[in-house]
């Protein structure tokens, strides 16, 4: 029988419990997937404590944005998907029909065909990270040569996913980190510039590096008073995304910075960017082609089997020697 992760209480991923599901019938324009492998994302885990863009509507849920999987069965309107092909689920508000199980129903708005040539693992590990990184680089920050774009927390997936994007693109891409030892592979994913956390004054560092220019954009995951301390730092027209709260306090906005320089603020969430159409089909679009000319390509640190969730979500959360994402395998 069907298995499948759920929580009871917004209890974070501790009150995770593995349970016996039935496979759904898929409406009209809906998708069955038979799911081989699925991520896990720092979204799940806020969620979890609901401190996410969207809540449960009851419980007990079903965990998870981002999956792999064989399709077995199509509603009566679906066109273009073919029982038996490899697909992805893309990142969207799911509520109670997450991904961390052995079948899933879903609307065909919100899978893409699995790219060629990748295991169910890897095509399960790009999208969530690829497509939250892809609209603030791209399509708001405007990444080209002498855009300067700070990326917080760099060793995270979506924003290793921002330095190697913005790299493709041609800005000059700024990192932050807690540890020195992340340097080198800051460097390598796609910083021009590295600042470790602790090693002096964040914003004279970004007008050092930006040549006083300072910075037109930040994709920030931090909260708390982060954006206060490069706040002064930024350029005339800056943009601000915030989509995170890695200290789990809401930022404090550094507004006289922000009237002075015309900075415009923007609370980002990718889920309402793949609910518009022809967004999701540019966000596609531009990872399908990084993936085939071989700019972008998946970085899985560890998979666990399926019964060993909530160890992934410990090794998650716990500190890493390796980066990337962690992925479950359901075995079936």
């Amino acid at each position: 029988m069907p298995r499948e992760w759920v929580i009871d209480a917004y209890d974070g991923y501790e009150g995770l419990r593995l349970a016996a599901c039935e496979k759904g019938e898929p409406g009209p324009t809906e998708i069955r997937m038979h799911i081989e492998a699925f991520a896990l994302n720092w979204g799940d885990m806020d969620l979890m404590k609901d401190n996410y863009s969207f809540s449960f509507e009851s419980f007990p849920a079903r965990i998870g944005m981002e999956a792999a999987g064989i399709v077995e069965a199509v509603g009566q309107d679906v066109t273009g998907i073919a029982v038996g092909a490899r697909y992805c689920t893309l990142p969207y508000f799911y509520y109670n029909r997450g991904a961390s199980a052995d079948t899933l129903v879903i609307d065909q708005k919100y899978v893409t065909p699995a790219p060629e040539g990748m295991s169910a693992v890897e095509a399960a590990s790009i999208w969530m990270q690829y497509m939250t990184a892809y609209y603030p680089v791209v399509e708001l920050a405007g990444a080209k040569k002498g855009v300067n774009i700070l990326v917080p927390a760099g060793t995270s997936t979506a924003g290793t996913a921002a330095l190697q994007i913005g790299r493709l693109c041609g800005a000059t891409m700024i990192a932050t980190t807690r540890s020195e030892r992340n340097r080198d592979y800051l460097m390598q994913s796609g910083a021009d510039h590295v600042y470790v956390d602790g090693s002096g004054d964040l914003a004279d560092f970004l007008m050092e590096a930006t040549r006083g220019a300072g910075i037109d954009a930040s994709f920030d995951p931090v909260g708390g008073d982060f954006v206060l301390r490069y706040g002064p730092a930024m350029a005339r027209g800056a943009k601000l995304m915030l989509y995170g709260l890695l200290t789990a306090e809401l930022p404090k906005i550094p507004y006289v910075d922000m009237w002075q320089k015309n900075a415009w603020l923007h609370m980002y969430s990718l889920f309402n960017y793949v609910e518009d159409q022809d967004a999701q089909d540019r966000g596609t679009a531009f990872v399908y082609k990084a993936l085939t000319d071989g700019k972008l390509t998946p970085n899985v640190d560890r998979v666990f089997p399926m019964d060993a969730y909530v160890d992934a979500w410990r090794y998650l959360s716990g500190p890493r020697a390796n980066y990337g994402k962690v992925v479950v395998d359901t075995g079936r």
